[in-house]
């Protein structure tokens, strides 16, 4: 009797010594995961005429400690204009009538729904009608999200030409924010669209429809 209590109670031991080795493992894996990125555009544009972008800076909506509030603003200002500027671009300055405007919102996300992108002028946040498909697939899948959204806007039509989307998890926030911004050079591989991805976006659209604005 004695034989099969000793035999029960390691076997119980084992099972709990495996659960803990797996959640041990879930712990030291979870901060190597890579961020999810994800590149929304209009399909029906001509990227060739972009030829000029100008940087106008973004908005912060950040419910941890933040960091020096001009980091996000400066490093986004400067790998973006690697980017265009590697791809032909030309930086000017806002009051240059630029074919792009390049802006950026960054928030850490608390509840399952972000409260949005901020507010804007001129120019609205772009949540809604075919935007709003990728939009609702980058939300926060927890409390310990943080994304960044870069757009590009095309600014004689007012409305939005390219977007990137950098959801990464909080593991601390004073590194999260390095991981995310070091993302963007690969999100800005997938600028200027190449024909393949025109025609896969042009029948995601045609697969889900414009959504409308949420009333306020």
């Amino acid at each position: 009797m004695r034989q099969m209590d000793n035999f029960r109670n390691s076997s119980l031991l084992n099972r709990i010594a495996e659960g803990v080795a797996l959640f041990l493992l879930i712990l030291i894996m979870a901060p190597l995961a890579g961020a999810k990125s994800k590149v929304d555009f209009d399909p029906n544009l001509d990227f060739s005429k972009f030829k000029t972008f100008a940087y106008i800076g973004g908005s912060q909506m950040l419910e941890f400690r933040p960091l020096n509030p001009d980091r996000i603003k400066n490093d986004v200002h400067a790998q973006v204009a690697k980017a265009l500027i590697a791809r032909g671009l030309t930086e000017v300055n806002p009051d240059q009538q630029p074919d792009l405007v390049v802006r950026y919102s960054a928030n850490s996300q608390s509840k399952i729904v972000t409260g949005g992108l901020g507010a804007w002028d001129q120019l609205g946040g772009f949540e809604a009608y075919y935007w709003a498909y990728t939009f609702d697939l980058m939300q926060a899948e927890s409390s310990l999200d943080g994304m960044l959204v870069i757009d590009l806007i095309d600014l004689k039509r007012k409305d939005l030409a390219w977007r990137l989307y950098i959801v990464d998890k909080i593991v601390d926030e004073d590194s999260i924010w390095g991981k995310v911004l070091g993302e963007i050079p690969k999100g800005f591989e997938s600028y200027p669209p190449s024909k393949k991805q025109i025609e896969e976006k042009k029948k995601e659209r045609a697969e889900h429809p414009p959504k409308p604005p949420t009333a306020q």
